[in-house]
């Protein structure tokens, strides 16, 4: 039998490069990270510096779902 996980849910991360249109960029699409967060100890979105490979580079990284 599992126990339930509680407070922690799984969100998704996105680049917010994904409307530039730069000569940086390596290809085109749009990057995403999976992540978990407490939702008691953290209740607003998340932003995260990360690396996006589409970049090359690091960029914010915010919460959409």
């Amino acid at each position: 039998m599992s126990k339930n996980k509680g407070a922690r849910i799984v969100i998704t991360l996105e680049c917010s490069c994904r409307n530039l249109n730069s000569a940086y960029k390596r290809k085109k699409g749009i990057f995403r990270y999976t992540s978990t967060k407490n939702r008691k100890n953290t209740p607003h979105r998340l932003e995260l510096m990360k690396f996006c490979p589409n970049c090359n580079q690091h960029e914010q990284f915010k919460e959409i779902k």
